[in-house]
């Protein structure tokens, strides 16, 4: 039981300045993501007599799932309650009859996936603690491609979303089709006339691609520094319960000691008292 406490409290050491390096770069990273919409919006405004794929809504019978948990346990109810949200919404879009293609990034998504008998048409495992774009890009492609093409009718990025060390929040956003209210430039904001080069189709087509990437790798980073968090957390839980499991078995050690010792006394001095009246 100490060694389990020395381990668990090691665990939770580690984890502290791992925790400390995912809200720096999540506190850096969410000043871009909200003024990404605005950057994206200006040019679109400015053209808007051209409206892209991922703005349209589609018809399609099917809805896409990109479903982000970690690749390892041992954080506490971070997957558990992200799943259970996933299972609900999956619910409810099989009681109405629409199909379900999903994308798993992390091992305990993918697992999950394949236990229900869901339709996982890409997949990427062991990102490590630093998450590469260029690893996202594949698989996630595959749903923009479909949603593109009019075979989804819509996209949900489903993540858990860091708000302090102890408190994360599991989400299911909806992804595509791109709300328009999203890219509108604020009101009394100076806009600016665009000059696009070679047209402005083919900017607006790279940069809403861009930007819709940028959201799965915001959801990405938002799960791994939950993920880091939860298990700091549940490790420090789990070196308190053992300090207070050894406690206890002390006690009972103690006491028990302490009864057969008493025993033996009792035993010496019963017999040296028959020794003597002998």
């Amino acid at each position: 039981m100490e060694n389990t406490k020395k381990i668990h409290q090691g665990h939770g050491n580690g984890l502290g300045f791992q925790d400390a390096q995912g809200a720096r770069a999540h506190a850096c990273r969410t000043p871009l993501q909200r003024e990404d919409p605005q950057h994206c919006g200006e040019p679109w405004q400015g053209e808007s007599q051209y409206t892209h794929a991922f703005m349209k809504k589609n018809d399609a019978k099917a809805i896409g799932f990109i479903i982000v948990t970690s690749d390892k346990g041992l954080c506490g109810g971070l997957n558990t309650n992200l799943l259970r949200a996933v299972t609900a919404k999956l619910r409810e879009a099989q009681s109405a009859g629409v199909a379900i293609e999903s994308v798993a990034i992390g091992s305990k998504g993918l697992g999950f996936l394949n236990r229900i008998g869901a339709r996982v048409v890409a997949h990427v495992t062991h990102l490590g603690d630093t998450p590469h774009l260029d690893k996202l890009i594949g698989p996630v492609k595959t749903l923009l491609d479909a949603y593109a093409e009019g075979k989804l009718s819509a996209v949900y990025l489903c993540y858990t979303k860091f708000i302090n060390t102890i408190k994360q929040e599991p989400l299911v956003e909806q992804l595509l089709p791109l709300a328009a209210d999203s890219l509108q430039v604020e009101e009394g904001q100076h806009s600016w006339d665009y000059i696009y080069e070679p047209d402005a189709q083919s900017v607006i087509d790279e940069l809403l691609v861009r930007y819709v990437e940028s959201l799965v790798y915001q959801g990405v980073a938002e799960n791994m520094a939950s993920e880091h968090s939860a298990r700091m957390v549940a490790m420090k839980a789990a070196t308190d319960n053992a300090g207070n499991v050894i406690s206890e078995l002390k006690l009972v050690y103690n006491k028990t000691r302490q009864a057969g010792i008493t025993k033996e006394l009792s035993e010496i001095v019963s017999g040296a008292a028959a020794a003597a009246g002998v």
